[in-house]
């Protein structure tokens, strides 16, 4: 009897920062210290991708629960009007 190779999809929200140099910053709440960056987003996309199996998969071998995925979770922009502000630098 052939085995049968079960694959999970996880997914988790990432957070992608553009820097001022170009490229993004990305960071996954679920996920603490876990950071990567690329130069367009595909590949800051990418980055994360690798950064989270590594991550899950260091977990995994140190016996540490893996944190629940974002499944019914989302993150979207909101804008809103307000008067003048000062932003510190």
């Amino acid at each position: 009897m052939a085995k049968k190779i079960v694959q999970n999809v996880l997914k988790y929200n990432a957070v992608f920062e553009p820097c001022e140099e170009g490229g993004f910053v990305v960071t996954v709440p679920k996920l603490p210290g876990l950071v990567t960056e690329g130069d367009t987003f595909e590949k800051a996309t990418e980055m994360a991708r690798d950064a989270i199996n590594g991550y899950i998969l260091c977990m995994q071998e140190d016996g540490e629960p893996i944190p629940e995925p974002d499944e019914n979770v989302f993150v979207a922009p909101i804008s809103i009007n307000f008067p003048s502000l000062k932003f510190a630098i």
